[in-house]
C-alpha cells in the first residue's frame, strides 16, 4: 500500500487535506472500480471454497463468508477504519477520532492517499480488512461452529488485523523502517495464513480424513473454477488498486500480478501431471498461490524478477502441502495455510531481495539494488506479524471452547453443517411438497446427499 510520509521522513496525522489537494477524477475513479472488484473477491472465494468441499458443507461456506462481509463492513464503518488509520497512539493502535467515519471526507484528501477523497480510500482498504479473516474458513470448513465462526471472526479482526494494518499501513511502528507490503503479503495473507494454520491444528482431523488422504472429493469443480476465475480478476483490483493512482506503479502491479499467478500455475500442473495427471484443481490452486505470493510484491519489483518469483511460489505452495497435509497429516482443509500463509511470507520476504525505487519510487531498493537491509526489515515483519497472529488465534480459539465451544460433534459432521447449522441443503434429489415441515418430516437426512 502506497503510503506518503512527511517530507523529513516522520507520519503527520491528516484527517484530510483542508482542500490543499483536490482529488483527482481518474485515480479516484481507477480506486473505486478497485473497490468493487475486491468486492467481489469475496463471494468468488465462498465459491471456490463451496466448489472444493463435499456438498453437504456448501451453504454453510458460503454462509460464513456473506455473513462476514455485512458485519465486517459494520464494524469497519464504527472503528474498524478509525481504529487502523486514526491518529497512531505510541505506533500501536489508532484512536476513535474517525468513529463512524466522523470527519472522513467525500471531497477533500488525506495523508494516506493524497489524490483520492478519503472516504473512497476508507472503503477500498474495507474491502481488505473484510476479506483477511474470511481466508481462514478454508482451512477449518466442515467442522466449526457457525456461532463459533462469528466469534473467532470479530475478535480476530479487532485483534490481529486492526493492529497489523496498522502498524504497516497506518503509520504504526513497523512502518519506519520501513517494512513494505504493497497490497497485503504481510498485513493480509501472513496473518491469515498463519492463523489459518493455528485454526487447523487446534480443531483436528476430519472423519475420514486418512481414508482419502486429507484429499476429500470436491461437491463441485466447475463453481470451484467459476470462483477462481472471479478470484483472478478481482485480483487486479486487489493489487494494482493498491497503488491509488491509475499510473506506471498500477500498470506495473498489473504485468506482476499475472505474471505471478501464470508462472506459478505451471509449476503447479507441471507438478502434478508428472504425479500422475494434470487436474483442475492444481491448476487452479497454482494460480491462487501465485495471485497471493505477488500480491506484496506487486508493486516493487520489475517483470522479469516477477517470473522467477511466480516460479518460486509454485514450488514452494505444492510442497508446503505435501509437507503439512501428507507428510504431518494436518487437516488445513482447502491448504490457506499454504497457498495464501506460505506464499505471502515468500512474496514479502522477496521485497528484500528484488525491490526497486525506479519501479515505485515510494517504496525501497532490496539487496539486488544495494539495499541488504530491506531484508531484514521484511523479515521483521513477518516474523512480528507471524507470531501476534498465531499468539492471538490460539487464545481466542481457548477461549471460545471454554464458552460456547469451538467444534461440532461427529456426528453433526456425518451430517454436514448444511443441515446442522443452517437447516437447509445445496443439492437433494427429494421433490418439495409445498409442506413448510418437509425437510423435519424426512426420517434419515443423510438420503438428502446420496
Amino acid at each position: 500500500m502506497l503510503y506518503d510520509s512527511s517530507a523529513n521522513g516522520t507520519h503527520t496525522d491528516y484527517p484530510d487535506c483542508e482542500g490543499k489537494v483536490q482529488p483527482d477524477p481518474g485515480n479516484t475513479t481507477w480506486v473505486l472500480l478497485s473497490t468493487i472488484l475486491v468486492l467481489g473477491m469475496m463471494p468468488a472465494l465462498a465459491f471456490f471454497e463451496a466448489g472444493l468441499l463435499r456438498s453437504k458443507n456448501t451453504l454453510s461456506i458460503i454462509t460464513q463468508i456473506m455473513s462476514g462481509i455485512v458485519i465486517l463492513t459494520v464494524m469497519w464503518q464504527a472503528f474498524g477504519y478509525s481504529l487502523t488509520f486514526g491518529p497512531s497512539q505510541k505506533g500501536i493502535i489508532g484512536n476513535l477520532d474517525h468513529a463512524f467515519l466522523i470527519n472522513v471526507s467525500y471531497r477533500n484528501c488525506n495523508q494516506n492517499a493524497p489524490t483520492i477523497p478519503s472516504a473512497a480510500y476508507a472503503f477500498f482498504m474495507m474491502m481488505f480488512a473484510n476479506i483477511t479473516p474470511l481466508l481462514m474458513t478454508g482451512a477449518y470448513a466442515e467442522r466449526v461452529k457457525f456461532k463459533a465462526f462469528i466469534v473467532l471472526t470479530i475478535f480476530w479482526e479487532i485483534l490481529v488485523f486492526y493492529p497489523v494494518a496498522h502498524w504497516i499501513w497506518g503509520g504504526g511502528w513497523l512502518s519506519k523502517f520501513p517494512v513494505l507490503d504493497f497490497a497485503g503479503g504481510i498485513v493480509i495473507h501472513t496473518s491469515a495464513g498463519v492463523s489459518a494454520l493455528v485454526v487447523a491444528l487446534y480443531v483436528g482431523k476430519r472423519k475420514e480424513f486418512e481414508k482419502y488422504g486429507g484429499e476429500f472429493p470436491p461437491s463441485n469443480l466447475p463453481l470451484a473454477v467459476i470462483g477462481a476465475a472471479l478470484l483472478w480478476m478481482g485480483w487486479f483490483g486487489f493489487n494494482a488498486g493498491s497503488a491509488l493512482a491509475a499510473g506506471d506503479v498500477a500498470a506495473s502491479a498489473v504485468a506482476s500480478t499475472q505474471i505471478g499467478g501464470s508462472f506459478s500455475a505451471i509449476v503447479w500442473i507441471a507438478l502434478s501431471w508428472l504425479k500422475g495427471k494434470p487436474t483442475t484443481v492444481s491448476a487452479i490452486n497454482g494460480i491462487i498461490a501465485g495471485l497471493a505470493g505477488i500480491t506484496p510484491a506487486s508493486g516493487y519489483i520489475n517483470s522479469q524478477y516477477s517470473i522467477g518469483l511466480g516460479v518460486a511460489l509454485g514450488l514452494s505452495s505444492y510442497y508446503s502441502v505435501v509437507l503439512l497435509k501428507h507428510k504431518l497429516h494436518i487437516d488445513d482443509a482447502l491448504d490457506v495455510s499454504s497457498v495464501h500463509g506460505l506464499t505471502g511470507i515468500v512474496g514479502a520476504l522477496a521485497i528484500g531481495f528484488c525491490a526497486e525505487l525506479s519501479i515505485n519510487a515510494k517504496g525501497a531498493n532490496g539487496a539486488f539494488n544495494g539495499n541488504p537491509i530491506q531484508i531484514g526489515y521484511q523479515l521483521l515483519g513477518v516474523s512480528v506479524v507471524g507470531a501476534w497472529a498465531a499468539l492471538v488465534t490460539y487464545g481466542l480459539l481457548l477461549a471460545i471452547d471454554y464458552t460456547i465451544g469451538v467444534k461440532i460433534d461427529e456426528n453433526e459432521e456425518e451430517l454436514g453443517l448444511d443441515l446442522v447449522e443452517h437447516g437447509e441443503f445445496a443439492y437433494h434429489n427429494i421433490a418439495l411438497t409445498g409442506n413448510e415441515n418437509h425437510y423435519s418430516s424426512i426420517n434419515s437426512t443423510q438420503d438428502f446427499f446420496k
